[in-house]
C-alpha cells in the first residue's frame, strides 16, 4: 500500500466518495473511510440512490411504514434518500467542523426533470435544505442554461451549492459568474457569506469517452495520437479559468466580506477505457483547492498504486490548448461535443430518477401490509 491518498490531501486535494447507501451508513463503512482513507465528503445522483435501494434490505422497514402511510412514490423518495444523506452528514459532521465548514459535505440532487425549470429548481434547493436541515449539506444543481440564474438565487438565499454536470469551459465560466451573482444577492440581503460554500463538478472521462468515439470512428493514425488527452486537457483549462475569475477585483470584493472560493470539483474520474491506467483521472488533476469525488474503485486504485506527484495542473495550459486545438484540426467539434455531453448528462439522470421511482414503487407496493 502507498499513502497515495495523504499526499493527494496534502497537495490539497480534498477526496470526496462518489457513492451512498443506507448499508455504507450503518456498517460503520463511511466513518471507516474517513478515519483511513482521507475521505472528507460525500456525493450523491440519482444513478447511485437507484442502485443503493433496489439491492439489499437496508430500506425495508422505512419502505414499509411509507407504504402503510400510503404516501406517494415521489414523497417516499425524498423521506429515504433525505434520511440517507441527514445520517452520512451526521458522519460527516466532524470533518466538517474541523474544517471550518470546507469539508465534511454530502451532496444531494434536486429532482432532474426539472433541469430546464429555474424556478422550480430554487423552490426545490429550498426544499432539500429544509429537509435535511443539517448544515454541511450541498444541493446539487446542474448547470443547465435554466440552472444558472436558479444558482444564482439558490447561493443568494444563503444555500450551499454543488454545481454538476458541467462540460465545456464557456459554461464553466457561466457557473463561477452565477455563483459570484448569488453572492452578491447574499451580501445585500445581509446574509453571512462565511457560511455559504460551494464547488463545481467539472466531469473528466465523459468527454474522453465521447472524443474517443469519434476519433476511433475517423482511424487515422493523427486521430489515434490524441486519444485519451482531452479530457484531462479541457479540466486544466477550467483551473485555469478558476485561478483567473477568483483573482479578479470582483472576487476581492467578495472576499474582504467573507466570501469563500468555489473550488473545482473533478467529477466522473472513474476510468472508462482499459487501455488508459485507473488512476489517471486522479494523478492527472492534482492542484490546490480542488475536490476530486472518485467512486470507491477510484479510490481503491489510488491508494493501492497511485503516484502523487505534486501539482500536475498549473503550468500545463498551453500543452492543453494545443491538445484541445489540435481536435478542432481534425474535424472534432468541442462545441459539438459538449453540447451532446450536456444533454446526454441530463438525460441520464431523468432516466435513472425514472428508474429510481419504478424500484421504489415495487418496494412500496411489496412491503404495502395487507388490508384490513
Amino acid at each position: 500500500m502507498t499513502d497515495a491518498l495523504k499526499r493527494l490531501s496534502d497537495e490539497g486535494v480534498a477526496i470526496w466518495l462518489d457513492d451512498l447507501s443506507r448499508k455504507r451508513i450503518t456498517s460503520g463503512n463511511l466513518a471507516e473511510l474517513i478515519d483511513q482513507q482521507h475521505v472528507v465528503g460525500v456525493t450523491t445522483n440519482p444513478t447511485i440512490f437507484q442502485k443503493a435501494i433496489s439491492q439489499g434490505d437496508g430500506y425495508d422497514q422505512q419502505v414499509s411504514d411509507l407504504a402503510a402511510r400510503r404516501v406517494t412514490v415521489e414523497e417516499a423518495i425524498r423521506m429515504i434518500t433525505t434520511a440517507d444523506v441527514r445520517d452520512a452528514a451526521d458522519i460527516m459532521r466532524p470533518v466538517f467542523d474541523a474544517t471550518d465548514g470546507q469539508d465534511g459535505r454530502v451532496s444531494i440532487e434536486v429532482d432532474p426533470r426539472l433541469a430546464h425549470n429555474t424556478k422550480a429548481t430554487v423552490a426545490e434547493a429550498r426544499q432539500l435544505a429544509w429537509l435535511v436541515d443539517r448544515p454541511n449539506t450541498l444541493i446539487k444543481i446542474p448547470a443547465t442554461e435554466a440552472g444558472l440564474p436558479a444558482i444564482a438565487e439558490t447561493i443568494g438565499n444563503g444555500i450551499s451549492v454543488n454545481v454538476t454536470l458541467i462540460f465545456s469551459l464557456e459554461r464553466y465560466r457561466a457557473v463561477m459568474d452565477a455563483f459570484l451573482t448569488g453572492l452578491e444577492k447574499a451580501k445585500e440581503r445581509g446574509l453571512d457569506l462565511s457560511k455559504i460554500h460551494s464547488v463545481a463538478s467539472f466531469f473528466v472521462s465523459r468527454v474522453d469517452t465521447e472524443i474517443d468515439r469519434r476519433i476511433d470512428e475517423m482511424g487515422t493514425d493523427e486521430a489515434k495520437a490524441l486519444r485519451g488527452k482531452a479530457g484531462v486537457a479541457n479540466a486544466r483549462l477550467a483551473y485555469q479559468a478558476y485561478e483567473e475569475v477568483f483573482s479578479s477585483d470582483r472576487w476581492s470584493v467578495l472576499e474582504n466580506a467573507g466570501a469563500n472560493k468555489q473550488r473545482p470539483l473533478w467529477a466522473s474520474t472513474g476510468v472508462k477505457d482499459k487501455a488508459y491506467k485507473d488512476t489517471m483521472y486522479v494523478e492527472e488533476l492534482v492542484a490546490p483547492n480542488t475536490v476530486n469525488t472518485m467512486p470507491e474503485a477510484t479510490l481503491e486504485a489510488t491508494e493501492d498504486h497511485g503516484e502523487v506527484r505534486g501539482d500536475a495542473v498549473r503550468g500545463t495550459y498551453e500543452q492543453a490548448r494545443a491538445d484541445l486545438d489540435a481536435l478542432e484540426k481534425i474535424g472534432i467539434s468541442y462545441d459539438d461535443v459538449v453540447q451532446v455531453l450536456e444533454d446526454e448528462g441530463v438525460e441520464k439522470f431523468e432516466s435513472s430518477w425514472n428508474d429510481l421511482l419504478k424500484s421504489t414503487e415495487a418496494e412500496l407496493e411489496r412491503l404495502a401490509p395487507a388490508e384490513g
